[in-house]
């Protein structure tokens, strides 16, 4: 009898330091990944899209979107998937960037892009390149393997030639909808955002792209590309290219990627604006991204948008305007894939 009694008083002691051992083991947290992209923001209705090129849109971004996902999924870094969504909406028609870029008053397409890793701060700018097939990839070049961070021009093409980045002839980039664009605005001798009338009477749509990333180590990206406005003149450069004004990242804070009229972007320093107010007043990403978009931007006759990820893998869209081609899966699996408000 004894014999059993100590053979049950060990079993309960064992169960109970087992039961213990169990609950004192820290549990494993699944690692998140969270993916956004947009193609601009403006007055979309106006635009008055059929079915077929609304159908255009939103397939393209809901393809892009699953591909980046499954990425990183498959433990692809931040800074690469972003570059890689940013080159393929560079290689489509559908947006004003690379192959869809404007015409500037030169007569030719003068791109922007810029790319930054949130995990250790490197950045890649350049501006106003005409023969670079994907401007995001001779961005994110330089910052792996340039000592300067902007680079411009004949300069930034000289530079991609010696990095063997592909170069191509200028007419590449030539669409008929956009040289449509530009003779209008010549006529009118007026300087135009993409989709807008000439004569300023339509909002018009801000035809940035940009993508932004969290991958499996918890790392954010953000990535941003434009052909700028129509017949813009004097090698104008807007906030795409510009760290802390249409591209920023940093783990501590968020990653974001704007559109929008690049001046005013330019002026309240808009990504970063987010990014500080997220990091040091500890502000919900939509609530800081509301204060800088309306409260600086539109307040001041300002308009445009951003995407947003959190390095909890929240995704924030916003716009002051009346839509932003976007699409977006965040960490809890939410996919998002809209033009309107």
């Amino acid at each position: 009898m004894k014999k059993y009694f100590y053979f049950i008083l060990f079993v309960f002691f064992f169960s109970c330091n087992e039961t213990e051992k169990e609950s004192t083991t820290p549990q494993m947290k699944t690692p998140k990944v969270a993916i956004a992209l947009h193609g601009g923001a403006g007055n979309l209705k106006k635009l008055k899209l059929t079915k077929e090129e609304e159908e255009a849109y939103t397939h393209f971004m809901d393809s892009l979107i699953e591909s980046g996902h499954q990425a990183l999924l498959n433990g692809a870094k931040s800074i690469d998937v972003v570059a890689t969504i940013v080159s393929a909406m560079e290689d489509s028609p559908l947006f004003n960037a690379g192959k869809g870029a404007v015409f500037a008053h030169s007569g030719k397409n003068e791109m922007d892009a810029a790319i930054m890793n949130g995990a250790d701060m490197s950045c890649g700018a350049v501006a106003g390149v005409t023969r670079v097939k994907n401007p995001i990839q001779l961005a994110n070049d330089i910052r792996q393997h340039s000592e300067f961070i902007f680079l411009h021009g004949l300069g930034a093409e000289e530079y991609a030639a010696e990095r063997n980045i592909e170069l191509i002839d200028p007419s590449y980039f030539f669409t008929q909808k956009r040289w449509d664009q530009f003779q209008e605005a010549l006529e009118k001798d007026s300087t135009s955002l993409d989709h807008e009338k000439p004569e300023g009477k339509s909002e018009g749509k801000y035809g940035t792209v940009g993508c932004v990333a969290l991958d499996l180590e918890g790392n954010l990206a953000a990535a941003t590309s434009t052909g700028g406005l129509v017949n813009k003149k004097y090698q104008r450069i807007g906030d795409s290219p510009l760290i802390g004004a249409g591209t920023y990242a940093n783990n501590e804070s968020c990653a974001v990627s704007c559109t929008g009229k690049g001046e005013d972007f330019i002026r309240y320093t808009a990504a970063s604006s987010i990014a500080s107010r997220i990091q040091y007043l500890k502000e919900p990403a939509d609530s800081a991204a509301h204060v800088v978009l309306f409260d600086y931007i539109k307040k001041n006759k300002g308009r445009g948008g951003c995407i947003v990820v959190l390095p909890s893998g929240e995704l924030t869209f916003l716009f002051t305007t009346t839509g932003m081609y976007r699409a977006g899966i965040d960490a809890n699996g939410k996919k998002t894939v809209a033009i309107y408000e």
